[in-house]
This record gives C-alpha cells, sequence and structure tokens, in this order.
C-alpha cells in the first residue's frame, strides 16, 4: 500500500475527488511542481471534515485556491493537498453594504460581483490573482488596498473537522501576513463595506495591470513582498535583473518582480533564480527581499 494512503483512514467513504500522486503542475500557475502523495477536492463542508477526520495527525495538509502564489518543488509534497473548489465558490449580498464569499471565490470575480451590487471599495481585488482563500491569510492587495480592510468576520475549519465563526478581532492584519488562530483553514468570509464602487476606476485598474504585468505568460503574480519605504520591482530593476534567466524561469522583462516562465522551466530553476535575485539586490542596495511567494515541498539542492 502507498505510505500516503496508509495516512488517510476510511478513503472510501469520502464523496470528493480523490488522487494519489497528482502532479501539481497542473494546479499551480507557474505549470511547475512535482506530485502531492494525496490530493482531494472536497464536495462540501461536511466531506471536508470527513477528510480532515480521516487524515492521521501526522500528516500534513496544505490548502491551495487557484495555486497564483505557491512554488511546489520538483520532488513534489509527501502530505495531503486539499483544494477548495465549485463547492467554496458561493457569494450573496446579505443586506445593502454586505457580501458573504465563499474562500474559493476567485478575486477577480469578488471585485466584478461587488461592482454589480453596488457596495465598495473592492476594486483592488481585482488586481490580486488567486482566491478569497489565499487573500484571507496572507493579507494580499493590490493598488493600495488590502484584503482585511473590510473584513467583518470569518468562518473556519481545524484539523479536527471542527467549524468555527470568528469575529475581526480575533486577527492581527499586517503588510502580507495574517497573526491569529492557527492551523485552520478559511472557508468563508463576511465583507462589510461603507461606499459606492468605482466603474471606472475598476476599468482602470485594470488596464494598469495588463499594461504593466506580464499576463501573457506563466508566473505567481508578484514574488517578493515590498520593504518599508519601497518597491521590490524598482530594486530589481535597479540591479539590472530585468531579463536574467535560469533554465526557462526568466526575471520579467515587462514587470521585474515577476517571475515568468517560458517554457520548460522547472521549480529548481524558478527557485535558483529567487536566491540570485535575493543576493544581487542584497549586494547592490543592502536590503534582502523577503519572498511573498509560498514555497512547498521537499528541498532540493537548488543553491549551488
Amino acid at each position: 500500500m502507498n505510505s500516503a494512503r496508509a495516512k488517510l483512514r476510511r478513503p472510501r467513504a469520502l464523496r470528493g475527488r480523490l488522487r494519489y500522486d497528482e502532479p501539481m503542475s497542473r494546479h499551480t500557475h507557474w505549470r511547475v511542481g512535482g506530485p502531492a502523495r494525496i490530493f482531494f477536492v472536497p464536495a462540501d463542508r461536511s466531506d471536508l471534515a470527513d477528510f480532515l477526520r480521516a487524515a492521521e495527525p501526522a500528516l500534513p495538509i496544505h490548502f491551495i485556491g487557484l495555486g497564483s502564489n505557491l512554488l511546489i518543488r520538483d520532488q513534489g509534497i509527501d502530505g495531503a493537498v486539499v483544494c477548495l473548489g465549485r463547492a467554496f465558490r458561493g457569494m450573496r449580498q446579505a443586506d445593502s453594504g454586505t457580501v458573504e464569499a465563499g474562500a474559493a471565490v476567485p478575486c477577480t470575480v469578488f471585485a466584478r460581483s461587488c461592482l454589480s451590487w453596488g457596495v465598495g471599495p473592492a476594486e483592488f481585488f481585482a488586481g490580486i490573482p488567486g482566491t478569497l482563500g489565499g487573500a484571507l491569510s496572507m493579507n494580499a492587495g493590490a493598488f493600495g488596498g488590502e484584503t482585511w480592510d473590510s473584513v467583518q468576520a470569518v468562518e473556519t475549519i481545524d484539523r479536527q473537522g471542527v467549524e468555527h465563526c470568528r469575529g475581526r478581532g480575533q486577527y492581527r492584519p499586517g503588510y502580507r501576513q495574517l497573526d491569529g488562530p492557527s492551523g485552520e483553514c478559511f472557508l468563508l468570509a463576511r465583507f462589510r463595506f461603507q461606499s459606492s464602487p468605482q466603474k471606472q476606476r475598476l476599468g482602470s485598474l485594470m488596464a494598469e495591470r495588463r499594461r504593466r504585468q506580464p499576463l501573457n505568460l506563466p508566473s505567481c503574480g508578484s514574488v517578493f513582498r515590498n520593504p518599508p519605504d519601497g518597491f521590490a520591482g524598482e530594486l530589481i530593476e535597479r540591479a539590472g535583473l530585468k531579463g536574467m534567466r535560469e533554465g526557462a524561469a526568466e526575471v520579467s522583462p515587462k514587470h521585474a518582480n515577476f517571475i515568468v516562465n517560458r517554457g520548460g522551466a522547472t521549480a529548481a530553476d524558478i527557485e535558483r533564480l529567487i536566491f540570485k535575485v535575493q543576493a544581487a539586490v542584497r549586494e547592490r542596495a543592502g536590503v534582502t527581499l523577503q519572498p511573498e511567494v509560498r514555497i512547498l515541498g521537499e528541498p532540493a539542492q537548488v543553491q549551488g
């Protein structure tokens, strides 16, 4: 029996899509990554709870959405990946200023839905390439707005399959980070907005994104966090790194804080390029850029 299967009790009782040794290159924006020993898309909340209760305590579990801010190493993940799919994409307008949305709702869909309902400001969500669950977990932002600016409450689930309703006050959001109850996955968020959206602003933000970002090639969005009082992209560009390559991975000539897969790149190519960019910027500007992207999987010797 596969060692991963031994860590999952009663798999036949699950109703969702369960796969073993699933290539993660199918599920990440960079289109790279080795296999996840267990890959599960739950049918609904109760199915997710059954999965979490069936998983042995020592089994590492990682939750993903669209795989936009994620680098899976080529050796894969010796654990479980849970991908929240259609069952977690519900949205509704609870009242004139409140919107409830599932964790798997793409941020661009959320922005457009809020616009159609006449609530905001939520236009900045159109600049976030992932889902609301990922945006909540890292307080993602774009165009001057941040996810937790309008969060009123959330619903989560823990490793034991127990759901929780938590208020805004139980979390402390910072720049691209969130402190709060650990070991829980976001299922739904309730947003409270105070003003009306600006339709023209959404259009201009999307046009600006298309103009400045390399949307025609696989990438994870911004690779590095902006340092205090500066922009990661500007530091990378000043170091002369636009167009720098490692295998088929390239620092985008269009936006220096993007690393793109030009076709056939490996996760090791991308990780090596991340290290080289960090070293070059540190040497030139004395700033150590911190990755915004999450890196998961078994490590390889990529620095040599």
